[in-house]
């Protein structure tokens, strides 16, 4: 059993994450952004196109959750999906070391992007230099953005097809917003190309 103290110091933070969700789900405004993010991924599959997804630290985690999720399962059997997160180690490593940080995002793009397919760029600040540098080089290929941002958007703010932004000071509980929104999106896409795993 925990102490009164470290309980309570529980139920502030479980509140903490509750209000920023909360506050979140009242504007209207994000619930359409995840329901557009949610049809342009439909769209992408639909027209036989896939999409990449993209972050730093927690974010690049969720990066790699989003694409398994599609390239798996989610709640019930059904055909994989093209989703493609640009972290692998090797590459990573490869490219900091021969062309510097802020290109490690931008060469996946271009290795792998074309137009009709997605970007999916995550950055609670909205100013990680790799990632507005892999949101550049997709759109010179054409590719459609897709962008999870957080506080005040930074220099990303703007630049998607379709956004959320979480307005919240705390990285952590944008983060957990960013996966709740994520997680959403992936249920819009079955609904819209494997409703009968919802049928019922």
């Amino acid at each position: 059993m925990g102490s009164v103290e470290s309980m309570q110091w529980v139920r502030n933070s479980l509140g903490e994450g509750a209000a920023v969700l909360a506050g979140f789900l009242a504007k209207d405004a994000n619930v359409e952004s995840i329901t557009h993010i949610g049809q342009i991924l439909s769209d992408c599959f639909r027209s036989g196109n896939k999409a990449l997804v993209c972050g730093n630290g927690g974010s690049a985690c969720d990066a790699i959750h989003l694409a398994e999720e599609f390239t798996g399962r989610y709640r019930k059997d059904r055909k994989p999906l093209p989703v493609i997160p640009l972290t692998d180690s090797a590459h990573l490593t490869c490219v900091a070391n021969d062309y510097g940080f802020e290109e490690v995002f931008a060469r996946g793009v271009l290795a792998y992007g074309k137009p009709g397919d997605v970007l999916v760029a995550i950055s609670t600040s909205g100013n990680s230099k790799n990632v507005i540098r892999a949101v550049e080089e997709a759109v010179r290929l054409g590719m459609k953005l897709v962008l999870l941002l957080g506080r005040d958007g930074g220099a990303l703010k703007g630049k998607g097809d379709a956004e959320i932004r979480v307005e919240a000071v705390n990285t952590d509980r944008i983060q957990e917003v960013h996966m709740t929104v994520l997680h959403i999106v992936i249920e819009i896409v079955e609904r819209e190309l494997f409703p009968e795993n919802y049928s019922g």
